[in-house]
């Protein structure tokens, strides 16, 4: 052995040591959380404030609940949830098996049921954000057109009463010979202009209104599918521990180190020397060849809310860049100054064909001589039009929902532990049940056949101990160790 190697063993020893110093105190919190009574005054400090922490955070989320989801005044809200959190509090300090079940609900949010509601927060999340965002953008653009439009008939309008200004500057001149230039608009020109605005306006309310619709459907359903997922994410694992109880054969596949202990001692470890394919090690975290080609084909399903999910995004960055061009280019739209210069001049001749037959121009004499010069701007945006700014999309909503929809992805690859995670939690609450559920897949592995075909009449197979018992008698087992075992069993 080089000395680089002695080094590195020696550095590894060092961090195994110290992983295990830090470790300590995490296992001596699990082992007070699990206990259904105290032993000792710093088990029941410990117990007492891993119970207070889940209070704290229920009387928190129920606050912010009534206060910005229901709209409930502080005072009120701050007693309702004082007294959900105590209720919390008592509930699983008071009684094991809620422990149990909250203790439960963490790994099986790894699961199928976590997966749906990590998935279903994500959508929720990032449809809070882009929807009412790409509304809005819709409506700058909208407000866009209003102006155009509004500015559009302003200018026409000014037009048409500087040319009727313009008719009448003319005065007498402008009736000479019996002959008057006269401009007419067809309609009246103020009742067309505010029906024009009346609808644009109605165009802006019906967009506001239905984004302000859109953002409380939103956010009521988001609060609604996550009660109903945390609701079913302890319904799952009330059942899980229902059935762990109730039922021996249940999830009763994993080599414990009870199991270990117990074959030790009945001299019985050939029986894992080769053991069956159904037959897990809890403590081994290799995964087979067919969970890995399950997690492959679950993690390619998960890719359509991630192509979801890049689809809104870009709309609503597209709608962004949409409303923005359309505002800058309103912006800059130039006023375009406008000269009308009148200039009339009328003159008459006396005898004018005396000249025509000399061919000769005739004579003419001013008769009436008028020159007026009229500006002003034609703007293609009104003044009192106010443009909307294009809303930007939010970056950390989309960001939310991906790191949600990634923690989904890698739920497929810790399902699998979170089994063996939440068959760990149920035996450290339960471990008498946890001593049984070994003894029963001890004679398992001993009576393969006998115990994987229960018969007929018995439903529950975690208690047809009788049956069993005269089943292994009549067989005739030679191994008097595991035969106390079936027995027990």
């Amino acid at each position: 052995i080089t000395k680089r190697q002695r080094e590195t063993e020696h550095e590894w020893r060092v961090w195994h040591l110290g992983l295990h110093k830090a470790l300590v105190p995490l296992q001596a919190a699990w082992v007070a959380f699990s206990q259904p009574v105290p032993t000792s005054c710093g088990q029941l400090l410990t117990q007492l404030l891993l119970c207070g922490s889940p209070a704290l955070a229920a009387a928190g989320l129920t606050h912010r609940w009534l206060v910005s989801s229901l709209l409930y005044p502080p005072g009120p809200s701050a007693t309702v949830a004082t007294v959900c959190g105590l209720l919390v509090f008592l509930v699983l300090g008071l009684v094991p098996p809620a422990r149990c079940l909250f203790a439960l609900s963490v790994p099986t949010l790894s699961t199928e049921q976590g997966r749906r509601l990590l998935l279903s927060w994500s959508t929720a999340t990032l449809a809070v954000a882009v929807v009412p965002n790409v509304l809005a953008n819709v409506g700058a653009a909208g407000q866009v057109l209003r102006c155009v439009t509004e500015g559009s008939l302003e200018s026409l309008l000014n037009t048409t009463h500087r040319l009727h200004t313009a008719s009448g500057a003319l005065g007498p001149a402008g009736h000479a010979g019996g002959r008057g230039l006269t401009l007419q608009a067809q309609g009246n020109g103020s009742v067309f202009l505010l029906h024009m605005l009346r609808v644009t306006q109605q165009v802006l309310e019906d967009f506001s209104g239905l984004e302000s619709l859109v953002r409380a459907a939103v956010l009521g359903t988001q609060q609604v599918v996550a009660g109903l997922f945390v609701l079913g994410l302890l319904v799952d694992s009330g059942w899980y521990l229902h059935r762990y109880l109730t039922d021996l054969r249940f999830d009763n596949v994993y080599a414990t180190r009870q199991l270990a202990l117990q074959l030790a001692e009945a001299q019985a470890t050939r029986l894992v020397a080769s053991p069956p394919a159904w037959l897990l090690w809890a403590a081994r975290p290799r995964l087979s060849q067919g969970e890995l080609l399950s997690c492959l084909l679950r993690l390619g399903l998960l890719t359509l809310p991630l192509m979801a999910t890049a689809v809104m995004v870009a709309t609503d960055h597209v709608a962004f860049l949409l409303a923005q061009a359309a505002v800058d280019w309103a912006q800059k739209l130039p006023a375009v100054p406008t000269t009308l210069t009148v200039k009339y001049d009328a003159t008459y001749t006396v005898l004018g064909f005396v000249p025509f037959l000399f061919n000769q121009p005739p004579p003419e004499s001013p008769f009436l001589s008028a020159h007026r010069s009229f500006q002003w701007e034609l703007r293609l945006t009104s003044q009192g039009c106010r443009l909307l700014p294009a809303q930007r999309p939010q970056a950390a909503a989309p960001l939310a929902a991906g790191a949600l929809q990634l923690a989904a992805c890698a739920t497929v690859l810790l399902e699998t532990y979170a089994r063996r995670l939440r068959h760990t939690v149920a035996a450290s609450f339960f471990s008498a049940q946890e001593a049984r559920r070994a003894r029963h897949l001890h004679a398992r592995l001993q009576h393969p056949l006998l115990l994987l075909t229960p018969g007929p009449a018995s439903p529950r197979p975690g208690l047809d101990a009788g049956r069993e018992q005269r089943a292994v008698r009549q067989r005739g087992s030679s191994a008097g160790a595991a035969q106390t075992l079936v027995l027990a069993v």
